[in-house]
């Protein structure tokens, strides 16, 4: 079974130019498989990229990538949701649900269901392939026991988020524009200030979280490199990279040469420290503990 590389659909509100120009080098550059394209976060966003997806996606296809339109993760409006009726029911692409709403309007065709969706058991696994899921992206916070009992359970081919930081919970209420005194309908679009999501600290100046718009991340950068060998043991073969502002295109060669047995756990680590420019990584949902730990190799200085 050979090993898969996903780019997820990129959380932040970047600049259309930058967006279009990112996904353009991800096209020619970045050895992936497949990339998820989409406004996940803020349906407020979606006019500045609208104009662009056409020749992102010719660009991406062009360079025989699989394109994945990733919905929004909550349906705030009656807008939103005449929007996400119609991608579910008229794109001709793959389309994958971020809502339980987006995954009932996909009933009977082939999707891919996101990360933010929650699946932490063989039944909601069984229920989601008769559906029509051909992929699930699994949330991050699951343990490797999870994931062995559910690749082991051998319903629907199953992704790991492998890089990036982790989509950890989205809000009606955007704390980006309330951390500038404004409200979430005159926004101002704050949320662009901050093209890695904006830190946010504990009362005691600890780094804890990261927050994107209506968004809440992790701070630290989850890398499972060192685990991708037990990964592909369990018989998952699909890896998912979390677009981050830094160079992803690095960032998934290393993935790729890791997978392809080209270089080993530990120097892929070194190499992406150096990449993440002083982000820490953590693993510790993987290994069972709090999930802003480093174990193994990561919590070597």
């Amino acid at each position: 079974m050979s090993s898969k590389l996903t780019l997820g659909p990129l959380f932040y509100n970047w600049a259309p130019e930058v967006w279009r120009d990112f996904y353009f080098r991800i096209a020619d550059e970045a050895p992936l498989d497949t990339v998820c394209l989409g406004e996940v976060v803020c349906s407020k966003r979606q006019p500045f990229i609208d104009p662009i997806l056409p020749e992102v996606i010719e660009r991406l296809q062009a360079a025989g990538k699989e394109v994945v339109l990733s919905t929004l993760a909550l349906i705030m409006s009656r807008r939103e949701e005449d929007q996400m009726r119609d991608l579910c029911q008229h794109a001709e692409l793959t389309v994958e649900a971020n809502d339980l709403s987006a995954i009932s309007l996909l009933a009977g065709k082939p999707h891919v269901v996101g990360p933010l969706v929650n699946v932490y058991n063989e039944g909601t696994l069984s229920y989601l392939a008769r559906n029509g899921a051909i992929r699930v992206s699994l949330p991050g916070e699951l343990p490797a026991t999870a994931l062995r009992a559910l690749a082991v359970a051998g319903l629907v081919p199953l992704e790991v988020q492998v890089f990036g930081r982790l989509p950890l919970a989205i809000s009606a209420r955007c704390y980006h524009a309330r951390s500038r005194g404004l409200h979430k309908d005159s926004c101002q679009y704050v949320c662009a200030e901050d093209p890695d999501g904006m830190d946010l600290d504990t009362l005691d100046g600890t780094p804890f979280l990261a927050v994107n718009g209506t968004q809440t991340l992790s701070y630290s950068y989850v890398n499972l490199a060192q685990e991708l060998p037990e990964l592909q043991r369990m018989g998952i073969a699909h890896f998912r990279l979390a677009p981050q502002h830094v160079d992803m295109v690095a960032v998934a060669r290393q993935f790729r040469d890791l997978l392809d047995g080209r270089t080993d756990p530990a120097r892929a680590v070194a190499q992406l420290e150096v990449l993440s420019d002083g982000l820490p990584f953590s693993n510790g949902y993987y290994h069972g503990t709090d999930g802003v730990a480093a174990v193994g190799e990561l919590a070597v200085e």
